[in-house]
C-alpha cells in the first residue's frame, strides 16, 4: 500500500515515526511518503517536506507567514497527485492539516485523521467539514469520541494516547540514573521558536534565584543548539543545556517547568511534578481566549477535567509567581503529593498502551 503521511510539528513527528514503525511491521512493503522531521526519516520512507519549514503558530504567526503557508499548501496537493496514495494519513496540525483532507476527499483518496482536531475546544462549526471529508477519526483522548458521537460524527474511533507506548518503552530501555548532589529541575520551554522565546528566558530568571537546585533545559535540534545558547548566554551556572533528551531530563527531574503542549502529559507520565506555563503574542492570546471554549490549556487538566497542575499564562507567568508555584511542587508537601496522586488517575484514564498499532491496523483494513 501507499501510504501519504503529514505532520506539522515535533510532536506529530514523534507520533508519526511510530506509526510508520507499526506500518511497516504489519505491511513491510508499505511505500511512505510523509512530511515530518528526523524520528520519521530514520524510520524510512521519502520526505516530502521538513517540519522545519512549515511549523507556524498562532493566529498573528500564521498570517506573518501566510504566503508561504499558501505555498505549502499548493505545493502538498500537487504532491499528492503525484504520489497518488491509497490512503493520506494527517496528524494533528489541523488549520494545514483539514485544508488537505478537503482536498483529498474531494479527489478520491481516503483519508484517516491521527489526533483529532480540538474541535471541542473552538471552531466546532469544522465537524460539519470533517464529517464530509474523513473516512476516520482516530482519537487519543477519552473523552473525545463521546464528543463526537454527540455531534453526529459516528466515524470516530479512541485508539489510547501514543505517549503511553513512548514513555514505557524509554523506560524499558533507560538505566538507573545516580542521584544528583543538588535535585534537578527540568525546564521544557516548547519546541517552536516563538515559544522559547517567550518561555526560556523567564524560567532562567527562577534559576538564578533557586539555586538549591540544578536546572536542565530539554531542547530540540530542530531549533538548533546555537538558538538555545544565545538565549542562556547570561545563565548562571547551574543551568545546562541537553538536546533531544527530554525523557533523560524528565526521568531524573524533581519538578518541571513545562511550556503547554505535549510534553506536560509526558511529566505526568515520568511522574514529575509540574507547573505549566505558556506566553505568547498578546493578540494572539487575546484572540483564542474569546474563542476557546475550555476550562483548561495543559493536557494533563484536561484529562483529568480538574486543576491538577497549575497553570501561569501571559501576565501570570512571571518570576515572583512561578518561583513559588515551582517551590510548592519541587518540596514534600499537599501540593506536591495530591499532583503526584492525580497523576495515577489520568493514566487509569488513558487506559491501555498500542495506539500506533491500531492506527495502523485502521488505515490497512479500511483500504484493503
Amino acid at each position: 500500500m501507499k501510504y501519504y503521511i503529514i505532520s506539522g510539528e515535533a510532536s506529530g513527528d514523534l507520533h508519526g515515526s511510530n506509526l510508520m514503525r507499526a506500518i511497516y511491521a504489519k505491511d513491510p512493503a508499505a511505500d511512505i511518503r510523509f512530511w515530518g522531521g528526523d524520528r520519521m526519516a530514520a524510520v524510512g520512507g521519502v520526505m516530502a517536506k521538513s517540519i522545519k519549514d512549515i511549523a507556524f503558530m498562532g493566529f498573528v504567526e500564521v498570517a506573518a507567514h501566510l504566503h508561504e503557508v499558501l505555498g505549502n499548501l499548493r505545493y502538498c496537493k500537487d504532491d499528492i497527485t503525484r504520489f497518488a496514495p491509497d490512503v493520506v494519513v494527517l496528524i494533528d496540525y489541523p488549520g494545514f492539516n483539514l485544508k488537505i483532507a478537503k482536498f483529498a476527499h474531494d479527489k478520491g483518496y481516503r483519508t484517516v485523521y491521527y489526533i483529532s482536531p480540538q474541535v471541542w475546544a473552538w471552531k466546532k462549526g469544522r465537524i460539519r467539514t470533517m464529517r464530509r471529508c474523513i473516512d476516520r477519526l482516530c482519537c487519543i483522548l477519552p473523552f473525545e469520541r463521546q464528543f463526537y458521537i454527540e455531534n453526529k460524527f459516528n466515524q470516530a474511533t479512541y485508539v489510547g494516547h501514543p505517549l503511553l507506548d513512548e514513555v514505557a518503552r524509554y523506560k524499558a530501555q533507560a538505566r538507573e540514573q545516580e542521584d544528583a548532589e543538588r535535585p534537578i529541575i527540568a525546564l521544557l520551554p516548547g519546541s517552536r521558536c516563538q515559544e522559547v522565546r517567550k518561555t526560556l528566558p523567564l524560567m532562567l530568571s527562577v534559576a538564578a534565584r533557586r539555586t538549591e537546585y540544578r536546572y536542565e533545559v530539554a531542547g530540540v535540534s530542530m531549533l538548533g543548539e546555537a538558538f538555545y545558547r544565545q538565549l542562556m548566554k547570561d545563565a548562571t551556572d547551574n543551568v545546562s543545556l541537553r538536546m533531544d533528551s527530554t525523557y533523560d531530563v524528565l526521568s531524573s527531574a524533581r519538578a518541571a517547568v513545562v511550556c503547554s503542549g505535549t510534553a506536560t502529559l509526558e511529566a505526568a507520565l515520568f511522574k514529575v511534578p509540574q507547573v505549566v506555563c505558556y506566553r505568547a503574542n498578546a493578540l494572539s492570546v487575546a484572540l483564542a481566549r474569546r474563542l476557546l471554549k475550555i476550562k483548561y490549556i495543559s493536557l494533563v487538566n484536561l484529562i483529568a477535567d480538574a486543576p491538577v497542575v497549575r497553570e501561569l499564562i501571559q501576565d501570570d507567568f512571571n518570576v515572583e509567581t512561578l518561583e513559588g508555584e515551582l517551590r510548592m511542587v519541587a518540596e514534600e508537601g499537599p501540593q506536591r503529593s495530591k499532583m503526584l496522586d492525580a497523576y495515577e488517575q489520568i493514566v487509569e484514564l488513558l487506559g491501555a498502551q498500542g495506539a500506533s498499532d491500531r492506527v495502523a491496523q485502521e488505515c490497512m483494513a479500511f483500504c484493503n
